[in-house]
């Protein structure tokens, strides 16, 4: 692991405190306590988690990791930034659930922009999964009498 992905691993230790000081803002503040400051706040959290990954995945790393016939690389990438994504709106929901005031906020207005930036994620995972797997039929030697000619 290199010091990026450490640092966006440990960053998935932060999600249950900062959505804890939300919920206490929530609860206690008398002027934060709307949906559409909750609805701001959520979204630059989102929007720092995107920076986050995007600097641990940018665009010309993983396509040089396909270039260079390391698809795997560039997948397990993509996997942690996706799993990071998706444990950030686990914390959400957890903490919407326990919230006394119930947030009545859609998720489409919250998450717009982390769940477009997770399907491109999604999107790249898939053709490096198969781009992984057509990598592995290139090196299949069949066996038998005419393995050779099959192979």
């Amino acid at each position: 692991m290199t010091d990026n992905s450490v640092e966006l691993a440990e960053a998935v230790d932060l999600f249950i405190p900062i959505m804890h000081t939300t919920q206490l803002i929530w609860n206690y503040s008398n002027h934060y306590n709307t949906p559409s400051r909750l609805v701001v706040l959520i979204r630059e959290i989102c929007n720092a988690i995107i920076n986050r990954c995007r600097n641990y995945i940018d665009g010309p790393k993983i396509f040089a990791f396909i270039q260079g016939e390391e698809p795997g690389e560039a997948h397990e990438k993509l996997i942690l930034a996706l799993d990071v994504c998706s444990k950030f709106k686990d914390a959400y929901f957890e903490y919407k659930a326990q919230s006394k005031n119930q947030w009545k906020i859609t998720t489409n207005a919250l998450f717009v922009r982390l769940d477009s930036f997770s399907e491109r994620c999604q999107d790249i995972k898939h053709l490096t999964q198969s781009i992984n797997h057509f990598s592995k039929l290139q090196r299949i030697e069949i066996g038998n009498t005419k393995g050779k000619t099959l192979t």
